[in-house]
């Protein structure tokens, strides 16, 4: 059954999202970049530019036709940049209402006011009007709750966003994406999810590539949750395996029958705030297929060889996103 959902140029019928990148950045910066403006200011123009050059040719040769932008509220989201893009690269951005793990988060604003006053009502204020309303004053609404977690833990201060969103979802019927760092606390997330509220149906573990244990992932999909391997390309770092290992892992589950639960991404931003990240040299071979491109022109191929059917390469990229976001 079809639902509306919400894009940074109104709603969309989940039916209609087609192609779909379930977890990506247009812009991302690490909280503190806003400081550093009078040596990096923001390049609309040609931020956007970039951004159309990235996706245009992937909607043109591929049929990529949506994009989830699990950008957190703290790290650079910007929805009429977002908006901007959409209309000149013709695709479905779908906006997140949300905050980063503590560890790269955790706006001294809320742990302040955390040491006076419980802010989980805050935080449930937040998330409602950026579904109900739109955030910031735009009209646009939060179509996705991004909610992250530390490695090996969920703080007391990441659980209050867990909790928010958890029950906003549950009003609102708005699906929820996850960063776990690392490759653990999958589990964790889906119970604590779960537990306060949201129905598993509408909640898709992330990164779930940084863990390359079948049983974890098996222990995951008990917990009637999608599960995403979205950080291809970002490889042979610290929670980040190599793409051919992650790519033995997906196949393994689609031959046991889980195709129909897995969604796929990069976890890539097209543009970050600030300075350039300053990758060592050595590093880079790593990283060189980072980018949007990889999933459509490495990825699917690899798979493929492995055994992996035109059908549930369908089913990940494309059936599996619209049941998500339908439910």
């Amino acid at each position: 059954m079809a639902k509306m959902v919400n894009t940074v140029l109104g709603p969309v019928s989940s039916d209609n999202l087609g192609k779909t990148y379930i977890h990506e950045h247009i812009l991302f910066g690490y909280p503190g970049f806003q400081g550093d403006m009078s040596v990096a200011p923001f390049d609309w123009n040609g931020s956007l530019q970039l951004c159309i050059d990235v996706i245009k040719p992937l909607k043109e040769k591929y049929g990529l036709q949506t994009v989830v932008d699990g950008t957190p509220n703290e790290c650079g989201r910007n929805v009429l940049f977002m908006k901007a893009v959409a209309e000149a690269a013709g695709i479905n951005i779908i906006p997140a209402s949300g905050y980063y793990y503590e560890g790269e988060g955790a706006p001294a604003y809320f742990k302040q006011r955390a040491g006076m006053t419980d802010i989980l009502p805050d935080v449930i204020e937040i998330f409602r009007t950026e579904t109900r309303v739109g955030i910031e004053g735009t009209g646009i609404k939060a179509g996705v709750f991004k909610v992250a977690s530390s490695k090996d833990k969920i703080t007391p201060y990441e659980e209050v966003f867990f909790k928010a969103a958890a029950k906003v979802s549950s009003e609102e019927g708005i699906q929820i994406i996850t960063h776990t760092q690392e490759g653990t606390m999958g589990p964790e997330q889906a119970d604590l999810l779960i537990d306060n509220g949201a129905d598993p149906k509408r909640v898709n573990i992330g990164h779930m590539g940084g863990n390359t244990d079948i049983s974890y992932h098996l222990e995951v999909l008990s917990k009637g949750v999608y599960i995403s391997f979205d950080r291809f390309g970002l490889q042979g770092l610290v929670g980040c395996p190599r793409d051919d290992v992650r790519e033995t892992v997906i196949a393994g589950l689609c031959a046991a029958g889980y195709a129909d639960r897995i969604m796929l991404a990069h976890d890539c931003a097209i543009k970050w705030l600030g300075r350039p990240l300053p990758i060592p040299d050595a590093a880079m071979p790593l990283i060189e297929n980072w980018n949007w491109a990889n999933i459509l022109e490495n990825v699917v191929p690899a798979l493929k060889k492995m055994g992996v059917s035109d059908e549930q390469i369908n089913l990940m990229l494309v059936e599996n996103p619209k049941r998500f976001f339908g439910y």
